[in-house]
């Protein structure tokens, strides 16, 4: 393959799937994973027939280590020339203090947040170090950078990437390997729908009264971080609407 080759986790909706589409029109080959097969295959045919982009999809779930394994082994060898990976996929769930808050979110967030990432991250990052060239971006928050109350869990996985990432920019900086982490503030995708359980009406209070980051926002600044020159390593970047200071400091309308 000639293209680069790019792998999204969590490429469905929202952030991976502006980025999915934006990489396919900047000609990156695309590795899609995500849960949703159905979805999945969709944006695959999109994709080919829109921007002439190789695309192959991978439908697992990424908290399960033996699935992420299986799945990233089962790719032809020539789709493992990885140029790319886009740790993308994470969520929150529930926002309650820590005494009464559901232990189940705890585990989808951690399993999903950092062990996920962990787990395709240690697969891929092998086959990056033996062709000495690759980057790696996470997709960090604001909640890598703050605190704030009924958000302990999500804001402590939060952390854990950025502090993953920071001791992964030396690990792999021998390798001549990148490695970035993207910190966004408030993005309207499906994450407070997620965190909220489907109820739109309180995802929506999230969102009200000024204009937040769009999933195509973030898919642009990823463009841009892989778009720096090779001696050029974006390692963290912060990126918020212009109505937000803070996790928690917002100008509302």
């Amino acid at each position: 393959m000639n293209r680069k080759i790019a792998i999204i986790t969590g490429a469905t909706a929202g952030i991976g799937y502006e980025t999915a589409q934006l990489l396919a029109q900047n000609s990156y080959n695309l590795i899609l994973t995500g849960r949703r097969k159905d979805r999945l295959e969709t944006i695959k045919k999109q994709l080919e027939e829109s921007f002439d982009c190789k695309t192959y999809i991978l439908n697992f779930d990424i908290r399960n280590k033996s699935e992420t394994e299986k799945a990233m082994n089962s790719l032809p060898e020539n789709w493992k020339a990885i140029d790319v990976l886009i740790n993308n996929a994470g969520l929150a769930a529930g926002l309650a203090p820590v005494n009464s808050a559901d232990v189940d979110d705890w585990e989808a967030m951690i399993d999903t947040n950092v062990k996920g990432l962990l787990y395709i991250t240690r697969i891929v990052s092998p086959w990056m170090i033996e062709r000495k060239t690759g980057h790696i971006i996470s997709i960090s928050s604001i909640a890598a950078k703050e605190i704030y109350p009924n958000g302990s869990v999500y804001c402590g996985t939060k952390h854990a990437v950025a502090a993953i990432s920071r001791a992964m920019r030396i690990e792999l900086m021998p390798h001549g390997i990148k490695v970035s982490t993207i910190a966004p503030g408030a993005v309207d995708t499906e994450f407070s729908l997620v965190r909220f359980r489907g109820d739109e009406d309180r995802a929506a209070q999230v969102y009200k009264g000024f204009m937040p980051l769009s999933g195509k926002d973030i898919a642009e600044t990823i463009l841009f971080v892989l778009s720096r020159p090779a001696h050029v390593n974006i390692d963290d970047l912060l990126i918020m609407p212009t109505a937000q200071a803070s996790a928690r400091d917002f100008n509302r309308n």
